[in-house]
Order: structure tokens, then sequence, then C-alpha cells
């Protein structure tokens, strides 16, 4: 049985919440989920190993999954994300009894199918629940003031909302689960610090640190540990046990805005002055302003302090001069053609010569049929340098020894029959092609983009409401959940609290920094750590020195100019360009491509932010690596010398 609450809309306009009360001294916030490919049971492990959760949220949302969930739907299938029921069968029986509220954007386009996948999925365990759901709708006047809604946007259009629409389902249903549509990363975390801590929206100060504990946590284990480990570089290495224990990350908030971020007591991985370094630089443009839906919040001053092995303090964030956005991020998908790509393997004698003879053939053979296609399509030879990680000082490609490479060819074509003949010429390789190829593998595809505007407040408005199961069994059977796609879970409850195997230090060591040397090259790696993100077309990576006072030497090498020169290389349509190609590609990186650099003085750091150079973005970019992840990699193997 189900009963229905009425439905409510809102305008996202900033308007000051009544009744104010504080529930909570402090709360307690974990990530369960960093994106939608993150691991169902980390989640279980940091429920039972953290007593003191009050809420679990699940961030598995990006413009890409985003994009990817609009084509789903539009072709008759799941506009939620379609794990929404394995996870909640994990974790709904252990999450109810301990009373921690799950928080999530699993409901992508369609937050409504996702609320009734988890009433079935609560029914079916004997869970009584509360399951909320808060989203975006399309309001048009038809003359006075009525109005038609619209549980799906018009055409997948989606705007960042803020951490409003959850405060509201916190107050008026106290649910246990809330599901949202597109809200910004942070905000999903800021939510319950509202509602719990009795803040209110022009206190931007705690506005502005609750923020910066939802931006540290969103990305889940990059916080603790996970991505930053790095065999070969004394300052990074650890165990491969410490990265198996892992912990996702949670976070202590005060009313006053103190923030603790940290990991199960006693786990594996890591949280420390670099990790929570690299996170706050991640996929950031200006660290002065920061924009969320909520506030805009001044990252410049922000610092850490670590309390123990597992808990780190973090002080700093304030709101910028200008604190409140007067207008929201929306995104709209866009058409923007179709994407054709093929691989096929060579090693030997001669395998590079043979993969560039492949190269040539299919774009000869694409140019023969459909005339200037071949410019539509970009190479790689993976295991040469598919993710461009090489030292543009180095000699040519094309003198370099491989014994196993895989020639890829990716192109975008604006019509499907392009990329449907793509792939056939591609395949005729294995008659047609040079010797020895094998292994070959294809595929096409309907690619759209998702692009950006900026729109007024008091245009986007949303829309909640909350579905309750009732049972007449009891709240909580055990092992009722254990029949889940999710293999070997039974075993998970029993789990003790986090431990590793004797012999694996919970706490790893790091050499102590120590001045880089001047007057020498030296590979930049010795000098800084670095983690790369994106937004939309837009590349950034953080410059984290070893040594805090290594920044200001940084600073005088790491230019606009130099990192043109390092990043130019992923706009490479082939692996081996002649010299009029390359000519071409400086010119057009000069013409187009735009560095800022911006300094985070708490944390003695750089964030660079690269325009226009990621091939249009994650949802049909042609490269690899379409999210640019590696070319932290890239920038840190790259040879420099530093003044004295």
């Amino acid at each position: 049985m189900e009963n229905k609450v009425k439905l409510e809309v809102y305008s996202s306009e900033l308007k000051l919440r009544e009744n104010v009360w504080r529930r909570k001294e402090k709360v307690y916030i974990g990530c369960g989920a960093g994106f939608r490919g993150d691991r169902p049971l980390a989640a279980l492990k940091l429920l039972q190993r953290v007593k003191e959760l009050d809420y679990l949220v699940l961030e598995c949302l990006a413009e890409r999954t985003l994009a990817e969930r609009y084509q789903v739907m539009m072709s008759g299938g799941d506009g939620y994300d379609s794990q929404i029921s394995d996870w909640m069968s994990l974790l709904l029986p252990l999450a109810v009894e301990r009373g921690v509220c799950i928080v999530t954007n699993m409901g992508a386009v369609d937050p409504l199918g996702a609320q009734k996948i988890v009433l079935d999925v609560a029914r079916s365990l004997g869970l009584d629940i509360t399951v909320s759901v808060a989203y975006e709708v399309a309001l048009s006047k038809s003359g006075g003031s009525s109005c038609e809604k619209s549980n799906i946007m018009e055409g997948g259009v989606s705007t960042y909302l803020g951490a409003a629409p959850i405060v509201q389902c916190l107050e008026k249903y106290k649910p246990q689960v809330v599901i949202t549509s597109r809200v910004a990363d942070a905000a999903l975390f800021l939510g319950p610090m509202v509602y719990e801590l009795g803040w209110n929206w022009n206190d931007f100060q705690q506005l502005a640190q609750g923020s910066l504990a939802g931006h540290l946590l969103e990305c889940g284990c990059q916080l603790t540990g996970g991505y930053f480990m790095h065999p070969g570089d004394k300052n990074r290495n650890m165990p491969f046990q410490q990265l198996l224990e892992v912990s996702l990350p949670y976070a202590e908030v005060g009313y006053d805005g103190k923030v603790c971020v940290a990991k199960a007591a006693g786990s594996g991985g890591i949280i420390n002055f670099s990790t929570c370094a690299q996170q706050l630089l991640y996929e950031v443009g200006d660290p002065g302003a920061y924009v969320t839906p909520d506030v805009i919040i001044d990252f410049r001053d922000v610092s850490f302090q670590s309390l123990s092995n597992d808990k780190v303090l973090c002080v700093g964030a304030k709101p910028s001069d200008h604190c409140f956005p007067d207008k929201l991020l929306q995104l709209i998908p866009k058409d923007c053609g179709w994407k054709g790509w093929g691989e096929i393997s060579y090693g030997g004698h001669g395998c590079i010569k043979r993969a560039e003879a492949a190269e040539f053939l299919v774009r000869s053979w694409m140019e023969e049929v459909f005339p200037g296609t071949k410019d539509h399509i970009f190479s790689y030879i993976i295991g040469l340098d598919s993710l461009k990680a090489i030292d543009i000082n180095e000699s040519t490609s094309s003198s370099r020894h491989n014994e196993d490479i895989r020639l890829r060819m990716d192109g975008l074509f604006d019509l499907k029959e392009h990329a449907v003949h793509f792939v056939k010429e591609f395949t005729a390789l294995y008659t047609n092609g040079p010797a020895g190829g094998g292994g070959i593998s294809t595929g096409n595809k309907k690619e759209i983009i998702l692009q950006t505007k900026l729109v007024g407040r008091d245009c986007i408005f949303w829309l909640m409401e909350a579905k309750r199961t009732e049972n007449t069994k009891s709240c909580f059977q055990k092992m009722d959940f254990v029949d889940t796609k999710i293999p070997h879970i039974a075993h998970i409850l029993s789990v003790p609290p986090a431990t590793l195997e004797s012999g694996c230090n919970t706490c790893v060591e790091f050499s102590l920094p120590a001045p880089a040397p001047s007057g020498q090259k030296i590979p930049l790696y010795q000098v800084a750590h670095s983690r790369a993100g994106d937004k939309g077309n837009d590349l950034n990576f953080s410059i984290i020195p070893h040594y805090p006072r290594d920044i200001e030497r940084l600073k005088a090498v790491i230019t606009p100019e130099w990192v043109k020169g390092v990043v130019s290389v992923l706009v490479d349509a082939s692996s081996l360009p002649d010299p009029y190609a390359t000519e071409e590609r400086n010119n057009w990186v000069d013409e187009h491509v735009r560095v800022e650099i911006y300094e985070a003085k708490g944390i003695h750091s750089l964030n660079v932010v690269v325009r226009n150079i990621l091939d249009g973005g994650v949802n049909c970019s042609r490269r690899i690596d379409r999210h640019g992840k590696s070319v932290s990699d890239l920038i840190l193997c790259q040879q420099v010398m530093l003044s004295p």
C-alpha cells in the first residue's frame, strides 16, 4: 500500500527559511558513491564501520551519464540509473536499521521511475519507508495563473539545482531516501547540513564551509587515497593492500561551520594534506570564485591540518565578494553526429609502420567514397602515444622500439551512413591491410553533447513529492536482501571494523619533502603532484608542490606558453603527424586554446585551466581518454629546470 502526498512546486529564487531550528550540534555525512561506477560494497562497509553516520550520499550523475540516460530514455529505456535497485537492495536494510538517510541523484531524467523502483525494493525487503523525490519541472503559463507541469523536462533540458529541494524534502517528509534529478554535487551534501544544523540561505560563511565539505566528499575515494597512489613515486607510493582496504570518506560538520573530513578508523588508503589539496582543485576554474547554486565560494585561503591518521581539519573557505549566484547553469542536449570507431593490433618488427599504413588506408578509403570525411577522424597508437604522456623533448615517436601496439581510429561524422561506412572500411583491413593485423573491434553510435547556458533563477522551478510503503512485516529482516545481482553479499554483514593484514601499517609514511634541486633538468613529478579534471570542453589540472616553498619557483616555469606547448599534442589527429600537420596544429592551438593560471595560496598550489582542448567534451570527444584524466601525468613527465 502506498500513500501519496500532494505535489508541490517551488521557484529557485532565494527565499529564506522560516521557523529555522537546530536539530544537531554536529552532522555526519558519508559519501557512498563518487560516480556511477563506484563500488556498492564499499558503501556498505562505510555504513558498518562509521556508526555516527546520519546521511549517506550516492553521487552517481555526471554530464556523460546524464546524456546517456536521456538517450536511453528516448529509446524507450530507463531514464533513471538502472543500478539503483542493486544499490538499494544492498544498503537499505542496514541504513534503515541505523537511521541513516540515503540521498542520491540516481533519478537522473526520471526521478519518479527511480522512486517506484526503490519502493518496490523496500516492499520486497519488508521495510516501511518514505521515499521523497525532488526534480526540475517546466512551467508554461497558459493565461492567468494556470500552468502545465511536466515530469520529464522538455527535450531533456536540465538545470543544476541547489540544496533547497533536499532541505524541503527532509523538512516535510522526514524520508529514509531522497531521490533527485540534476542537483549540483556539493549541494547533495549541503542539503542535510542546512536541515540539521539550522542554517539559513543567507548564512554564507557556513554555506561556504559546508559546500567545501561537499566538494571534498563528492568524488568518494579520490579523497582517501584512490587515484592518488603512484608506484615509483616516493611521495605517493603505498602498498597494494593499503589501496585494497581504502575507505570511502565522510565529513563531521558543526553548526558553526567547522569541517573535518575523515575515513573509517584503521582503514587503508590515506587522507592528508596532499589528498585534500588534489580534491580541492579538482574540476575547479577560478578558485577565488567557485560557483555552486547555493553560494559562490573563495577557496584561495583553504588549508588542511591532519588531526590523526584518519581525520583532517578543513578551514578557510569563505563566500566570494559576490556570494550568491543570480543565475543557474542549464544543460541542453544537442545532437552532435555519429561516432564510428575501430581497433586492430600489430606486433613485432615494424609494427608501428604497419599501423601507419593501416591508418593511411582507412582514411583514404573513406575519402574515396565520402570526400572530406578523413578530416573527421582521430587516430592513436595504443602502446606508443595514445594518452600523450610523453616528454615533449623526447625524440620522434617513430624512433622508439615497440613490440605490441594497437591502432585505434575514432571518427565523429555528420551522418549515420558515414559512421557505418567507416566501420566497414576499417574491417576491410583484415584482407586489404598490412601484414599481421588481428583482433579487430568496431562500433558506431549516435552522440549528443550537453550545451550550457545561464538562466535566471526565476525561470527554474522544481517539484517534490513523497510516497510511503506500508508493510505488515518487521521493519528489518537482516538476511532478506542477500538475493541481489551483486555476488557474495551475505558475509559482508559480519565484517568487523576495518583492519589490515599484519605487517601492513595503517599509516602510510612518506619521505619528508625537501626543496627541489636547481640548475638541472628533472621530471616535474619529483617536484609536485597533480590531478586533472574536466568541465565540458575545458580541462583543469593542479600543480601541488611536495615542498610548499617550491611554489614560487614553479610559478616561473608553469606559464601559459609552457602549458600550451605541453598540451598541444592532444590536438594531433594522428600519432605520426608530418611537419605540415604539426604546424597547422600549433596555429589552431594559438588561435583557439586559452590558458588561465590561478594560485591557491592556502595550499601553496596552482590551478591551471585550459579552455577548448578536450575535442568538444566527454560526450563527443574522439580521444581514448575523453575526460582528459591522464593529462596530469602528461604534465608531470615534463622535464623542468628550477631556479635557485
